[in-house]
């Protein structure tokens, strides 16, 4: 099982930078980095929530599932 994160697709769509997603979510630059990455092994309801409100988009677009 793999989770995909596609937050730099996400981000490149709506023409938004790392900084400007930072202040807008309240995370800091090294979080979002991580989450960027797809090295995080978790989020919470709360920063996925924040993160689609600021970019306008449904958590499927940021999250997808590839089977192994």
């Amino acid at each position: 099982m793999a989770i995909v994160v596609n937050l730099d697709v996400m981000m490149a769509k709506r023409k938004m930078s790392l900084n400007e997603l930072s202040e807008k979510v309240g995370l800091t630059l090294a979080n979002l980095s991580i989450l960027k990455t797809g090295k995080a092994k978790a989020i919470r309801f709360s920063t996925l929530d924040a993160i689609c409100e600021a970019l306008d988009c449904q958590p499927a677009d940021i999250l997808e599932y590839v089977a192994d």
